[in-house]
């Protein structure tokens, strides 16, 4: 009787699912690099200087 063939490898759901991850990394890097997804970082969440802070007037 013949030997059954060797091990046909990842199911190709875990081929898919590798494809799509590294396709969106890819993305991501491009977006960070291109600028195209706007400013990032700490200060992006703080007020502008032109807001006035909590209790204090306006002169």
């Amino acid at each position: 009787m013949a030997d059954p063939p060797p091990y046909p490898g990842a199911p190709r759901w875990v081929k898919v699912s590798g494809i799509i991850a590294i396709v969106l990394v890819l993305l991501i890097i491009a977006v960070v690099f291109t600028g195209v997804g706007g400013p990032h970082g700490p200060g992006r969440h703080l007020p502008s200087s032109s807001v006035t802070e909590p209790g204090m007037q306006q002169r």
